[in-house]
């Protein structure tokens, strides 16, 4: 079996998270980290062999099959760009780019260059979300015709609390919509089987200033972003949703709810139980589903790790989603679909059209 060599370009929290259930992997190899800032140092420290602040040499030097796109926003396109130029392999971070257009041009890149494009939608790959996929493809629902929820954090609530990602000169005209909501609207059409065609929303900045503490004191910065916002969204086949996506969210640290409702059963997943399903009944007794491969179907089965009564949870999901992607890579069949580079340009479409919507104050919809 040919061992698969891979770069994590990006050393934040979640590129360290990458090396570390890349790792998970057998037969795939962290040869190499990048990151503008103490790279060596971080390398040395996770154990990788080569560090580099320049990722153009790291990809003619290294040659790696895959890599992964760890960076703030701003950067995303014109990383992907250079790897499917040079034939390599990319798995991005969410959100895919800072908008529709550039979305565009690196999807269309990974088709001319016939090099895998994928994003880390890794709430695709929990067990529960899978196995309610499976039950609306059943048709265990009936007719879904509601599905809704959101995403919240904490992390921003404070005028004191400053992040990159709060300036959309490197996040993106949306802040907290792309951050969290894409998320959220990605798992939203992965279970229910329904693209969204139509998007309402409200937007609405609490600090138009905040305070950023650098290393030459303290600075006041003017804010051009969202801290939440609240959608109503539109599907394709008649189901109608709303979520609320939060930085600012007292007490929530970092919250994924969907409940989706059809004419014979309901489900709600809540991703702070993680491995629980409350399946909804008129006529019954509600059901709670814990996690357990001799409890779902085969196929779910097969992204679950250990038995029941043993927790699955963050670093799982994205295990299982780089494995997916990796296995595809190899040339292998895709059992469950990791998100692509089109899927994650339909929710750049999607960011796009909320945003355009929190201007006008009209309905949007989403052109394909």
């Amino acid at each position: 079996m040919k061992t698969l060599r891979t770069a994590v370009i990006g050393l934040g929290f979640i590129g360290a998270v990458h090396v570390e259930q890349i790792r998970r992997i057998p037969y795939v190899e962290v040869v190499a980290v990048v990151d503008a800032f103490g790279a060596e140092e971080r390398a040395k420290q996770m154990g990788v062999p080569a560090a580099f602040s320049d990722y153009k040499e790291m990809m003619d030097t290294v040659k790696p099959d895959c890599v992964h796109i760890c960076t703030p926003n701003f950067m995303h396109r014109e990383i992907a760009l250079a790897a499917f130029e040079r034939g390599i392999n990319v798995v991005c971070e969410k959100p895919m780019a800072m908008n529709a257009e550039e979305a565009q041009e690196m999807a269309d890149a990974a088709k001319k260059s016939g090099c895998i494009g994928a994003l880390n939608f890794h709430n695709r790959y929990y067990p529960i979300p899978y196995r309610m996929r499976r039950m609306v493809e059943n048709g265990d629902l009936g007719d879904v015709f509601a599905v809704q929820g959101g995403y919240l954090q904490d992390w921003l609530q404070y005028e004191t609390d400053f992040s990159w990602k709060l300036l959309s000169a490197k996040c993106g005209k949306t802040r907290v919509t792309a951050d969290l909501g894409s998320h959220w609207m990605d798992l939203a059409e992965y279970v229910s089987g329904q693209k969204i065609t139509e998007v309402f929303a409200e937007f609405k900045t609490i600090y138009p200033i905040r305070i950023n503490q650098t290393p030459d004191g303290i600075e006041s910065v003017p804010i051009d972003t969202e801290d939440f916002s609240y959608v109503i969204v539109r599907f394709e086949n008649g189901a109608i949703g709303n979520a609320q996506f939060s930085g600012v969210f007292s007490g929530k640290k970092n919250q994924t709810v969907l409940q989706v409702a059809g004419t014979k059963a309901s489900m709600e997943w809540d991703n702070e139980k993680v491995n629980d399903l409350l399946i909804g009944h008129r006529s019954a007794p509600n059901e709670l589903l814990t996690k357990d491969s001799g409890l779902v179907d085969e196929s779910t089965a097969t992204i679950i790790n250990y038995p029941g009564g043993h927790a699955e949870g963050f670093s799982e999901a994205f295990k299982q989603n780089f494995t997916a992607i990796y296995n595809v890579i190899r040339g292998e069949k895709l059992t469950n679909p990791f998100a692509t580079f089109d899927d994650g340009l339909h929710v750049m479409k999607l960011c796009d059209a909320l945003y355009e919507s929190s201007q006008t104050g009209n309905w949007v919809r989403v052109e394909e």
